[in-house]
């Protein structure tokens, strides 16, 4: 496919203007000499230029997308529509409370649902993303230390926690400390104990972690930290699993992020954006940023009266558009909630039991909405790694499931199949990492040469990312 520039014919798509404008009166020095160099075709041809590349995307609508850890849910297109509407879509951010109080109205109910789902006491809407959930709950609790006069210098992490997780307490300044898990995939209780002392602001969990397998032993856990004086911080990236069956309260945290980029179906990917609410306990409010939504039975407005807020952590109040899609999806399912998590448990471990037979399962569990398979196996008889493995979906019309995460699997493939799809796409898929398994036995330098379909075959990945070519050379 030719770029734009090379499509580029000379003719003008649109001209605002035939007058000729005086610019005498700008320095000279500003005055460009040459011609701008930008494509010239009609719009016509623009814009099936623009379609063309389009199609060459892979998207929720063409194709199945397991891709673990980053719930991938159907978005509903009525989602989009509502945060369109034009009282939203172009409301100011600066305007006056009493100007917006149908915009203030949606966040304080939102933050009302999310403080049902999770248990907590209060929620701030601000954070624009999981790991920007992550670092504004690290910074509630070291204020909280801070405020306390007891300055705490260690984070304890699973290593089956998210990645990000270690990078947000080391940005806080905290020193991290990790455990090892257990032989069933969850956090080891005794090795929890030998580095639990009064030096110990916290433990960062994610519950399902990222095995897909639920902690067992979360109360346990929950006490040993509280009984220190500690805190608990739940990373919500895997909300999907638990929404209506449990929450974090009642498994003891004290702090908790939510993707609602995620669990609430709003787009993710390409970057964003996102939506990364934090909720809190009762006595951590006061830490939250600032402002917070509040209604005082007549009126919503914006709330800056905090005594320990970390202060303000995104530009005016978050992404709002990701808030209004994320409310409609919940207004929309109701208590089918409920429903969305049991689906996405009820997929997951259906497809963990069709492949297991045919690739390495490091913990052979009942998993929750995703699962950790390892590609060891084929690797070691046929040379076929799991990035081969991935590459190979993409032929299947199929985008590739997370790989080599989490590091404690070698040659992990996690995949999470969510409640958005069918049994027959469950069985497809499944009859697809089948082939795949059976191919690598068979003709190994099929997957290793693969995708073949693709219009971008393989490629370097450590320096298509490091070296992006991003500019035309004609």
């Amino acid at each position: 496919m030719k770029t734009i520039f090379e499509k580029s014919n000379g003719v003008d798509g649109i001209n605002l203007t035939d007058e000729k404008i005086d610019i005498s009166f700008l320095d000279s020095s500003f005055i460009r000499r040459d011609e701008l160099g930008l494509p010239q075709l009609g719009e016509l041809e623009v814009m099936r230029h623009y379609k063309e590349l389009s199609d060459r995307n892979f998207c929720i609508e063409k194709g199945f997308y397991p891709l673990g850890s980053c719930t991938m849910k159907y978005n509903p297109k009525v989602n989009e529509f509502l945060a369109s509407l034009e009282n939203f879509g172009n409301l100011h951010p600066l305007t006056d409370d009493a100007d917006c109080q149908g915009a203030l109205e949606l966040m304080y109910k939102l933050q009302e649902a999310l403080k049902i789902l999770t248990g907590m006491d209060a929620v701030t809407l601000q954070p624009s993303a999981g790991a920007h959930g992550e670092l504004t709950g690290m910074m509630i609790i070291k204020k909280y230390f801070e405020v306390k006069g007891d300055l705490r210098k260690k984070v304890i992490i699973p290593d089956s926690a998210h990645g990000t997780n270690p990078a947000s307490a080391k940005m806080c300044g905290f020193d991290i400390v990790e455990i090892k898990s257990n032989d069933k995939g969850q956090v080891d209780i005794e090795a929890l104990k030998s580095v639990l002392d009064k030096d110990v602001a916290a433990i960062m969990m994610t519950n399902p972690n990222t095995l897909g397998i639920f902690e067992e032993n979360v109360l346990d856990i929950s006490r040993l930290m509280h009984e220190n004086g500690s805190l608990l911080y739940y990373d919500g990236a895997n909300f999907n699993a638990i929404m209506g069956y449990t929450n974090p309260c009642i498994m003891g945290f004290d702090v908790v992020h939510l993707n609602l980029h995620k669990t609430m179906a709003t787009p993710h990917g390409g970057g964003g954006p996102g939506a990364g609410p934090v909720c809190v306990t009762k006595s951590l409010k006061e830490f939250l940023p600032a402002p917070l939504i509040d209604f005082d039975g007549q009126k919503y407005f914006r709330n800056y009266n905090l005594k320990h807020s970390i202060g303000s952590v995104k530009a005016f109040y978050g992404n709002f558009g990701v808030l209004v899609k994320a409310y409609a999806y919940i207004l929309m399912m109701g208590k089918n909630l409920k429903n969305a998590s049991e689906n996405a448990v009820l997929n997951a471990n259906y497809l963990k039991e069709k492949l297991k037979k045919y690739y390495d399962l490091p913990y052979d569990e009942i998993c929750m909405h995703e699962f950790v398979l390892s590609g060891e196996k084929q690797k070691h008889e046929n040379g076929v790694s799991t990035l081969n493995i991935a590459k190979a979906l993409m032929d299947e019309n199929t985008h590739p499931p997370t790989v080599y995460f989490p590091l404690i699997v070698h040659e992990a493939i996690m995949i999470e199949p969510t409640e958005s799809e069918t049994k027959e796409k469950m069985d497809k898929f499944a009859d697809i990492m089948i082939k795949i398994a059976k191919e690598a036995e068979i003709n190994p330098e099929k997957l290793i040469s693969a995708p073949h379909t693709t219009p971008v075959k393989r490629v370097d990945e450590t320096l298509a990312a490091r070296h992006p070519d991003l500019k035309f050379q004609g």
